[in-house]
């Protein structure tokens, strides 16, 4: 099988890249070019897809004798996932930008290339599974080691695309493992720390990065009994479940901290409260899509078990769901949730299959009226 290894410069795309080789297929490697200033992009540790991950990208692939390029993917970058992430801001909804990427760049643009010039399928390190049922449809499931699992972040990929996904890190029993096995390889990137935070945003400061592409007014900052409480420098800024940054010069009245519980961007209102008026139990979903074929249920509009998860590394909660006649996501959740916002993905399984995903569009708490705000 003629494959394309996705080259993030870190260690698990590299030993990714090794086994398929290993496995017998040709394998040529490919660093996605995300930026054509890279100094826009986070460094070190903290970064990825900077010019350091491509030198280390490049020196994995001479280690194991692949052919290695770099593809510029920066203009559809900014457009796909940097203007994404500015709108749905402006909007008043907080995004994955992750998810975007895994989406409309590793398995859009990327796949789409790749196909086009012949290869079979696109090889990452996501730590993930494909398997076939007994029809043969391709389905998504969570990788061995549930610590290190991402299918959440996978959640977007459709029938299609998982046909031509290949993740040979699914079975590895923990990171530890792929380490050792990079180590061994000779991979230089075997000790190199994991990627964190938003890549476009170097400094971390997202209010500032936000501030300097989205025209903010001031607004007023209520409680959710509608008292009005202070100004705030523009509600884009906030997301729900914010506690610091609020600037608020009076306490409540039973001393306990508050926290965003909605952001009104069509009010420019930012509406706070105490942490247990966060929990949520109910989230309507928009954007939906299936990894893979959909279950019976979804054709039909009949409810149906599974789990729900709305954040990469969060625990899955059990829920209710069925998709209304608009097409709408509806999930009931057995346990109520703190801090989802909209915008967030919420991921939804049976076992450890992924069925799919939809961009929460509302949240509902039984302990709160937000309407009499």
């Amino acid at each position: 099988m003629k494959v394309l290894a996705a080259m993030s410069g870190g260690v698990d795309s590299a030993v990714a890249a090794a086994r398929a080789v290993e496995a017998g297929h040709e394998v040529v490697g490919v660093h996605l070019a995300l930026s054509r200033m890279p100094g826009t992009l986070r460094t070190g540790s903290r970064g990825c897809c900077t010019v350091e991950d491509s030198n280390d990208a490049w020196r994995a692939c001479d280690k194991l004798g692949i052919p290695f390029y770099v593809w510029d993917f920066s203009e559809r970058f900014a457009e796909e996932v940097v203007d994404d992430f500015v709108s749905e801001y402006a909007a008043g909804r907080t995004p994955n930008p992750c998810m975007r990427c895994n989406e409309r760049i590793k398995f859009a643009a990327l796949l789409d290339r790749a196909l086009a010039l012949g290869f079979d399928a696109v090889v990452t390190g996501h730590y993930a599974k494909v398997t076939e049922d007994e029809a043969g449809n391709k389905e998504l499931h969570r990788a061995a080691d549930w610590a290190k699992d991402q299918s959440y972040v996978l959640g977007v990929l459709t029938h299609e695309q998982l046909k031509h996904a290949f993740f040979p890190l699914a079975d590895t029993p923990s990171k530890a493992e792929v380490r050792a096995e990079a180590e061994r390889r000779g991979l230089s990137v075997a000790q190199k720390p994991d990627s964190h935070d938003i890549c476009f945003i170097p400094d971390g400061d997202t209010r500032g990065w936000l501030a300097e592409r989205i025209d903010m007014n001031p607004g007023r900052i209520v409680d959710h009994e509608g008292n009005d409480l202070g100004e705030h420098p523009g509600s884009e800024a906030f997301t729900v479940g914010q506690r610091k940054g609020l600037a608020i010069s009076r306490p409540a009245p039973d001393g306990r901290p508050r926290f965003v519980l909605q952001v009104r961007p069509k009010e420019n209102k930012v509406v706070v409260g105490p942490k247990d008026l966060l929990k949520v139990d109910r989230l309507e979903g928009i954007k939906v899509s299936w990894a893979g074929v959909p279950i019976p249920e979804v054709i039909t509009g009949e409810t149906f078990e599974c789990t729900v998860q709305v954040r990469a590394h969060a625990d899955p909660v059990a829920a209710t769901a069925h998709v209304t006649s608009e097409g709408t996501l509806i999930a009931t959740l057995n346990e109520a949730l703190g801090g989802v916002a909209p915008g967030q993905t919420m991921v939804l399984y049976q076992g450890t299959r992924v069925l799919g995903q939809a961009t929460i569009d509302a949240a509902y708490s039984q302990a709160w009226d937000p309407s009499k705000v």
